[in-house]
């Protein structure tokens, strides 16, 4: 696979990670209550993925990392992250008025994704 593809395929898994954090977003605001369990592991699910997704990144770097349209996917991939992390905190913020509201313990609760999502952004970036 070229980097271009892997680049490609690692931007898709990334904007279903987008989606879904967007109907986690919908769900708690809607429902003021925590994800239903399906949901928690489609997103478990997609961050499998996309940890596969960065084993293809690491491993095919190097090929065509200075050309124009490799660049602009990256960006696009940066972008969308960032994205992602700024939809992900205002989930949890959510997360946490609705634990705080409920009575629920924080263990409870389940774990949100941004310090995984952080670490993922530092390799890409760095």
């Amino acid at each position: 696979m070229t980097p271009q593809e892997t680049l490609q395929q690692h931007l898709q898994v990334c904007d279903e990670l987008y989606q879904l954090a967007h109907e986690e977003n919908r769900h708690l605001k809607q429902n003021r209550c925590a994800p239903a369990a399906n949901l928690v592991e489609a997103k478990r699910a997609l961050l499998a993925r996309l940890d596969e997704s960065l084993t293809g990144l690491r491993t095919s770097h190097g090929a065509g990392e200075g050309h124009r349209d490799t660049r602009n996917l990256v960006e696009k991939v940066r972008g969308r992250i960032l994205q992602i992390l700024q939809l992900d905190k205002e989930n949890e913020q959510l997360l946490l008025r609705v634990s705080l509201t409920r009575g629920v313990e924080p263990a409870a609760v389940p774990a949100p994704a941004p310090a995984l999502l952080q670490k993922i952004y530092g390799r890409i970036s760095g």
